[in-house]
């Protein structure tokens, strides 16, 4: 798989579901998928996890090439004073299980068209 963030994007939100993150809703599909996402996005395509503190909990995403990649960023209503804070797979992985993240392994596999 080659990275490409618009395909990476695409594939991440028709991939979300209750059974990625309990917060996940119809409406606001990126709710709560920030640990599992940038989980899956590090296995996959590497770089570094990042995470900002925010007032709900820490907000986890990745940089790949020197660029920061937030692809939840859509579940929240303001935009994030990023703090870019380097963090590690067991820090995100508090909040985000292991069936969850087999569940966003899975169907993001199932709608990815991108490159490679």
């Amino acid at each position: 798989m080659r990275f490409d963030p618009d395909q990476v994007q695409s594939a991440l939100r028709r991939a979300w579901s209750l059974s990625t993150a309990s917060q996940w809703t119809a409406s606001n599909p990126a709710a709560g998928q920030c640990n599992v996402t940038s989980l899956l996005v590090h296995e996959l395509f590497g770089g570094d996890l990042l995470k900002t503190p925010l007032p709900a909990g820490d907000h986890f995403y990745n940089r790949i090439g020197g660029k920061r990649y937030d692809f939840t960023a859509c579940q929240f209503d303001q935009p994030i004073a990023y703090m870019d804070a380097p963090t590690n797979r067991a820090d995100a992985q508090l909040g985000a299980t292991n069936d969850q993240l087999a569940e966003l392994r899975v169907a993001f596999r199932e709608h990815w068209a991108g490159p490679g």
